[in-house]
């Protein structure tokens, strides 16, 4: 019991240490805790909605072929609500960038 409240602790501080360049939107910031706490590298995240860049909350993240089921699988086990998991190759002036993965998620009512 001790080694457990001892280990929930950490992780709390390791959360409340992490800083991100921009400040999280409030409707994603639980998603890419989740994710950053399962070892994925995430580069950019937006709660959606009027006034954002995506119109779905969206997390994007690096990684090789299996990074995005294994970012689903840790999305999925905290209960988060995925609406889908994408690997995109966007293009940019003519030629394909990426890939890089999305995780999307059902939009919470404000």
């Amino acid at each position: 019991m001790a080694y457990q409240m001892l280990n929930c602790e950490r992780k709390m501080n390791r959360r409340r240490k992490r800083t991100f360049d921009s400040p999280l939107d409030k409707g994603i910031e639980k998603a890419v805790h989740v994710l950053v706490e399962a070892g994925i590298e995430t580069f950019e995240s937006c709660q959606g909605g009027r006034g954002h860049a995506y119109c779905e909350p969206t997390v994007r993240f690096h990684g090789g072929k299996s990074e995005g089921f294994r970012a689903l699988a840790a999305a999925l086990q905290r209960g988060l609500k995925v609406a889908g998991l994408r690997r995109v190759w966007p293009v940019l002036d003519g030629e394909p960038t990426g890939p890089w993965w999305e995780l999307t998620f059902v939009p919470t009512k404000s």
